[in-house]
């Protein structure tokens, strides 16, 4: 076995597990997690959304990218990570996430410094909520996406990146 499709067979069993280790929907991610489960992921457009619970935007855009993300699958993926405070997972995230968005496979960051987690994408990240990342089939950055998106702006964007 190639060295290539060790690491990916190896991150997408981390994914798994920590996707199906948490019952409530929604399970904490690190920096390291979140570069796993984007590689196991490759081959595929992934949008990455960096949303949380009381930003308004980011409330009005996931169920559009939810939609899309049912268009156009298997050859797009949608990631979400809230970015809430890891200490609010049972008593807000993972709720409002259960009672909202049960269909967006979403995380919540583990990491305290909100940076961390998005430096895995994108190292000049402004802390802008919510922000979309569009990864090629090649897990690279195509485009970021800030500020809230409508289900057509969207649509264009992932469709350009496909």
């Amino acid at each position: 076995m190639r060295r290539r499709d060790f690491l990916a067979a190896c991150g997408a069993l981390i994914a798994q597990q920590m996707t199906h280790a948490d019952d409530r929907g929604i399970a904490l991610v690190s920096a390291g997690g979140l570069r796993s489960a984007l590689d196991a992921e490759r081959g595929k457009v992934v949008v990455l959304n960096l949303w949380a619970t009381w930003c308004v935007p980011c409330l009005r855009e996931i169920p559009d990218l939810v939609r899309i993300e049912r268009e156009l699958a298997p050859q797009v993926v949608l990631i979400g990570v809230a970015m809430d405070e890891p200490d609010e997972r049972e008593s807000r995230v993972a709720p409002f996430h259960a009672k909202y968005f049960p269909d967006f496979r979403s995380y919540l960051r583990s990491e305290r410094e909100l940076d961390a987690i998005a430096s895995v994408v994108d190292p000049a990240w402004n802390e802008v909520l919510p922000t979309t990342y569009l990864l090629g089939r090649d897990g690279r950055v195509v485009r970021r996406i800030q500020g809230a998106k409508s289900h057509e702006e969207f649509r264009a964007l992932i469709a350009a990146a496909l």
